[in-house]
């Protein structure tokens, strides 16, 4: 298994770090523009080998090196900056996908390979990159909200007092500031959480139901206002989406992918069954009025987000 990823900021090298300590790819090529930081990302890493698992590591600034790839990871592109949102960075980051897509699409086999997305506004870039690269939709899989559901899940795990693998959630919609927690499809151990929540005699006021939602919404403000930006998540959750792919796990992921056609097409995430092709089949959740308006709104922002790119 051959993994390329494409751009080797704090983002893409965090991602090298997650994919490499998978097991699972015998091969990772660092693509960036800057040959040096390149080369001495795929130094470091490689150094990493004697502790782990012994990687081909080669660095790139030609893509030409990324032939063969099964997998292609897009890490490009500028990050968030503290008081940005990840629709600050649309037009910028949509020239970088316009850029690489093409040139990433000239050295694989699009019968087989798999584009990973991990630029923001991720819902837009996934929409940009499946209609440059002209691949299935089912190959073009953004993160989506995997990382929002995953601090949604470790929020109520600290709260509940219970394993995060006990709860079963999901963040829908918009990887953004529209997202949308589906409390009506929330289960803990089997249990609806508002069961749970009346059996272990713990409030679950509307009030602390909005508390929880602005805090996994706002995750990300706090910790790039903290250390600049966010990489050990979005990392750990490229890695959990690759190991799906390569095993052909069939795991169901809240990942994003551009769905319809003509000018209803619309990226964004619903828990997807993925597996060695991608993505396999989408499903619709419980929901209640309320959320499924959210939901809405939430791609009629993804929607005028995409409209607006040049």
């Amino acid at each position: 298994m051959k993994v390329a990823i494409i751009g080797i900021g704090t983002v893409g090298s965090a991602v090298a770090t997650a994919v490499k300590n998978t097991g699972l790819v015998h091969e990772i090529v660092l693509f960036d523009r800057d040959a040096v930081r390149a080369r001495a990302a795929a130094e470091d890493l490689g150094h990493a080998a004697s502790f782990g698992f012994d990687v081909n590591i080669s660095p790139a600034n030609n893509y030409r090196a990324i032939r063969g790839s099964d997998i292609v990871i897009i890490a490009a592109g500028a990050n968030q900056k503290p008081g940005e949102t990840r629709t600050d960075l649309l037009q910028h980051n949509a020239d970088v996908i316009r850029d690489i897509v093409p040139r990433v699409m000239a050295n694989v086999d699009p019968k087989r390979v798999v584009l990973i997305l991990v630029t923001n506004p991720l819902d837009v870039m996934v929409m940009l990159a499946q209609k440059l690269s002209g691949l299935p939709p089912a190959r073009v899989i953004g993160t989506g909200t995997m990382l929002d559901t995953a601090r949604l899940r470790t929020i109520l795990a600290r709260g509940l007092s219970v394993s995060p693998q006990s709860i079963h959630s999901y963040v829908l919609g918009e990887h953004g500031d529209s997202s949308v927690v589906d409390w009506s499809s929330i289960t803990v151990g089997g249990l609806t959480i508002d069961d749970f929540c009346r059996q272990l005699k713990i409030p679950l006021t509307a009030a602390i139901r909005n508390s929880i939602e602005e805090h996994v919404r706002n995750a990300a403000y706090e910790i790039i206002r903290g250390r600049g930006a966010t990489w050990d998540g979005i990392g750990a959750a490229v890695a959990d989406l690759l190991k799906c792919i390569i095993n052909d796990e069939h795991r169901i992921l809240t990942v994003s992918i551009a769905a319809g056609t003509g000018a209803h097409v619309l990226a964004m995430s619903l828990p997807r069954i993925v597996g060695a092709n991608g993505v396999i089949a989408t499903l619709n959740p419980k929901m209640s009025a309320a959320e499924s308006a959210a939901l809405k709104k939430s791609g009629k922002i993804i929607q005028k987000n995409f409209s607006h790119l040049g």
